[in-house]
C-alpha cells in the first residue's frame, strides 16, 4: 500500500539513527519515495551522504542549502508529501512538537505538515515515564498525530521495550496499514476481548489466562480500516494505543456484565467478534467477606453463565457474527459444532497444542471455519492474525450486502 506514497522521513539526534537507514531501505523496497529531513543532532549519529545514497534525494538539514539564497522550503515539503514519520523523535524534539518552538528545519516542516504524521520515540525508559514526556505526547495525540511505540503500534503491555524505538520493519508495516483501503468505512464492529473473572469472595475469583491481546489486535485492525468498534473489554493490562474517536470502550469484570453490555450493543452493530474467553461457570453465591481456611476442604457449586454467543446467534438479523473456540481436543469436530450451534458466520479456531501461541502469547495460530469450508493459517504475530480475521469479516460483509 505504500507503493507511489511519497514519504518525508524526519531523522533526530539519538543512537538509534542508525536504524533509520532500515527504515529508508524498507520504504523503497514498498515502492514509496523518501525524502529525508534530519536535525542538526541527527547528523552526529548517521551522515546525510549515507541517507542520501539510500533515498536518492539531496538530505533537508538547514534552512538555507547554499550561500546564494537557496533555501530549502519546509511550506513545499509539507504540501508534496502523503505522510511524515519521525523516526527515532526524541524527547527533545517531542517537546518542540507539541509547542510549536520551530528552532530548526524539522519542525518547521512539521508545523507545515498537511500529510498524517508518524512518531516513533527513542530514548531511555526514565526519560520515557518523566510526566514532562507522558504529557508531550499525549498532547500530540490529540492533535491526531501517530504515535509508534515497541509493540504498541498494535499492542502495548507494560513497560516492557518502553522507550526504545520500535523495529524498523513494524514501522514500516504500520504505515503500510494505515494506507490500506478503509474497507469497513462506516460499519460497527463489536468485539469482546479478554477474560471474565467470576467472583468467589472479595479476593478470588475463577477465571482464566487470556489477556486480551488478540481482541485488541482485532479492534487496532477494525479501527485501521475505518470501522467504528465498540470493545467490551474484561479484566486486561493490555491496552490500545491510538486515540479515536471511533472507539468505544466498556470495562467489564463478569460473564453476566459482559452479556448485558453486549447484548444491549449488539442491535446496532453490523457484526460482532466474540474473541472473549468467557468463564462457562460461576460460584452460585459470592462470599461477602474472604472465606477463612477452615478444615481440608472448600466445596463451591457452580451454576452456569449466560451464553452471549447463543444469545447474539438468536438475536441475529443482518450482522455478520464471528466466534472463537479454543480446544485442547477433537479441534474440528468441536469447533464446527459451535459454528452450527451458536449460528455464528464462521468461527476462529485456535488450539493448545500449539505451544506459544493463545493465552499471554504474541503469536497465534488459526483455522478459520465457515459453512463451506476451511483454511489453516501457519503461526503469526497476533496483529497479522487479525489482519487474517478481518479480511474474512470483509468477505462476509459484502457477501450481506
Amino acid at each position: 500500500m505504500l507503493k507511489g506514497k511519497k514519504i518525508v522521513l524526519g531523522i533526530t539526534g539519538s543512537i538509534a539513527a542508525y536504524k533509520s537507514c532500515l527504515i529508508i531501505r524498507h520504504l523503497v523496497k514498498a515502492g514509496a519515495e523518501v525524502q529525508v529531513v534530519i536535525t542538526p543532532a541527527g547528523k552526529e549519529f548517521i551522515t546525510p551522504i549515507t541517507l542520501s545514497a539510500l533515498t536518492q534525494k539531496p538530505v533537508v538539514s538547514e534552512f538555507f542549502s547554499q550561500r546564494d539564497g537557496t533555501w530549502n522550503s519546509h511550506v513545499k515539503l509539507g504540501l508534496w508529501a502523503d505522510a511524515m514519520l519521525i523516526a527515532p523523535c526524541t524527547a527533545s524534539t517531542l517537546g518542540k512538537m507539541a509547542n510549536g518552538v520551530a528552532d530548526n528545519m524539522l519542525i518547521t516542516t512539521y508545523l507545515s505538515m498537511k500529510a498524517p504524521v508518524f512518531i516513533a520515540p527513542a530514548m531511555d525508559l526514565d526519560m520515557y515515564q518523566h510526566p514532562s514526556t507522558q504529557h508531550n505526547m499525549e498532547r500530540l495525540r490529540s492533535f491526531g498525530n501517530h504515535i509508534i511505540e515497541p509493540q504498541s503500534g498494535f499492542l502495548a503491555s507494560g513497560l516492557e521495550g518502553k522507550g526504545r524505538m520500535e523495529e524498523p520493519e513494524n514501522i514500516v508495516a504500520y504505515l503500510d496499514h494505515y494506507f490500506e483501503p478503509k474497507d469497513l468505512q462506516g460499519k460497527k464492529i463489536m468485539i469482546t476481548a479478554g477474560p471474565t473473572y467470576e467472583r468467589i469472595d472479595p479476593v478470588r475469583f475463577i477465571g482464566n489466562y487470556s489477556s486480551g491481546k488478540m481482541g485488541f489486535a482485532l479492534a487496532e485492525e477494525c479501527l485501521r480500516r475505518g470501522a467504528e468498534v465498540t470493545l467490551i473489554a474484561g479484566p486486561v493490562s493490555t491496552q490500545l494505543s491510538p486515540h479515536s474517536s471511533h472507539l468505544s470502550i466498556i470495562k467489564v469484570e463478569s460473564c453476566e456484565q459482559m452479556y448485558q453490555a453486549a447484548t444491549e450493543a449488539f442491535p446496532r452493530q453490523d457484526a460482532a467478534i466474540l474473541c472473549a474467553a468467557v468463564a462457562d461457570f460461576r460460584p452460585e453465591q459470592a462470599a461477602q467477606q474472604k472465606i477463612k481456611r477452615e478444615g481440608d476442604e472448600l466445596m463451591l457449586r457452580l451454576v452456569p453463565n449466560p451464553d452471549i454467543a447463543a444469545a447474539l446467534g438468536r438475536m441475529k438479523q443482518r450482522q455478520v457474527l464471528v466466534g472463537f473456540a479454543l480446544e485442547t481436543n477433537d479441534e474440528q469436530a468441536n469447533a464446527q459444532k459451535k459454528l452450527a450451534k451458536k449460528n455464528l458466520d464462521f468461527i476462529v479456531l485456535n488450539s493448545l497444542q500449539n505451544k506459544g501461541t493463545c493465552f499471554q502469547s504474541d503469536d497465534n495460530q488459526v483455522s478459520i471455519i465457515s459453512p463451506t469450508g476451511q483454511h489453516d493459517f501457519p503461526r503469526k504475530p497476533k496483529r497479522e492474525v487479525a489482519r487474517d480475521i478481518i479480511d474474512e469479516l470483509v468477505n462476509s460483509l459484502q457477501c450481506q450486502s
